[in-house]
């Protein structure tokens, strides 16, 4: 959430890949990159290093020059459901992708290596939400998290919480708390080995899919809306929630997520 940092109390990572089980890497692919460029750039100030053909243009967007998100066109011409995908740190993407399989969820793609850069395998949990997997080599995921412009955290929402809590304890040795600031909620927040929170587990029974969402901290999440909009994108109206303000976005191509900041007073 907005007060406490969800995996360290520095927002720089460079050279440091996160401990299994944490967040570390989201990307999208969408049917038209420059279209993307433009608005992520707008809403988030973000740099691109776009990628070359043999690659897909697989292209990392930058903050102060370092890598926070991957975005790419989307490989599929058909494709009419985008979302960001979040990758979660392992130390071996294969033993992680077979205790997936082994705790009734499916691989869709991998393990493979990704050249110099890591390993990786997706994933679709219990029920049906997809996930990555990154063993990291040269490339250690985002670089940097928890401020402003950067991705915060990701929560899965789903109709079946007890299925997906059972999963991920399972692949990654989670940990599950109750959320004693929001008792009426059915909300787990999922903590590594060492205790410290990754992100959790909302149940909504009105769920009409399971998903990964994905919230990147602002400074103003109103002003973040008005952006999003300008660069055509839709947002909801921002509202006030214990724990900041948030307003949940929409971009050009249908892909919904979160932007938050942080109570002002």
């Amino acid at each position: 959430m907005f007060r406490r940092g969800r995996r360290c109390t520095t927002t720089s990572l460079a050279g440091r890949a996160q401990p299994a089980g944490t967040p570390t890497w989201i990307d999208l692919g969408i049917p038209d990159l420059d279209r993307a460029m433009t608005f992520y750039g707008a809403l988030f100030g973000w740099e691109f290093d776009v990628g070359p053909a043999e690659f897909g243009h697989y292209t990392q967007c930058l903050l102060r020059g370092r890598p926070v998100a991957a975005i790419r066109p989307n490989p599929d011409p058909d494709a009419t459901d985008f979302w960001w995908n979040v990758y979660f740190a392992t130390d071996d993407c294969d033993a992680a992708a077979a205790r997936a399989r082994d705790a009734g969820g499916s691989i869709i793609t991998g393990p493979m290596d990704v050249l110099d850069q890591g390993r990786t395998a997706i994933i679709k949990d219990t029920t049906g939400a997809q996930c990555g997997l990154w063993q990291a080599g040269a490339h250690i995921g985002c670089e940097i998290v928890n401020e402003p412009n950067a991705l915060l955290r990701n929560d899965l929402v789903t109709a079946e919480s007890g299925p997906a809590r059972d999963f991920y304890v399972a692949v990654f040795g989670y940990t599950l708390d109750a959320n004693p600031d929001m008792p009426e909620l059915d909300f787990t927040f999922l903590r590594r080995p060492d205790g410290h929170e990754i992100g959790g587990i909302a149940g909504d029974p009105k769920a009409t899919k399971s998903r990964w969402g994905t919230l990147f901290q602002v400074d103003d999440a109103d002003a973040a809306a008005r952006r999003a909009v300008d660069a055509g994108g839709t947002s909801a109206e921002p509202y006030d929630m214990i724990y900041g303000r948030v307003a949940n976005i929409t971009d050009p191509f249908g892909t919904e997520f979160d932007v938050g900041a942080a109570m002002t007073s």
